[in-house]
């Protein structure tokens, strides 16, 4: 089964967490609309540092997805794939 990643660290100042967990709310209803799961995680010991997964079905789901995602973009250089192990 293909499935696609894309991964974003973000620092933000302690006056600008607010507004970019507000846009990332915005981000995960837009990419849950397009069929992708996002998520996101602070790291515990440096509050304010985050990273961001965006995950689709497959390729050209996670390019449509982030070409009109909102706020500032992601860079998608970095895609992913799933690797089967089995």
């Amino acid at each position: 089964m293909p499935r696609s990643l894309t991964m974003h660290r973000t620092v933000v100042t302690p006056s600008d967490r607010a507004q970019f967990l507000e846009t990332c709310r915005t981000r995960e209803q837009h990419f849950r609309a397009a069929g992708c799961h996002y998520w996101v995680f602070e790291e515990h010991a440096l509050p304010g540092a985050f990273i961001e997964f965006c995950e689709a079905p497959d390729l050209p789901a996670l390019r449509a997805a982030h070409a009109d995602a909102p706020g500032r973009p992601i860079a998608t250089d970095r895609l992913y794939s799933i690797v089967e192990l089995s």
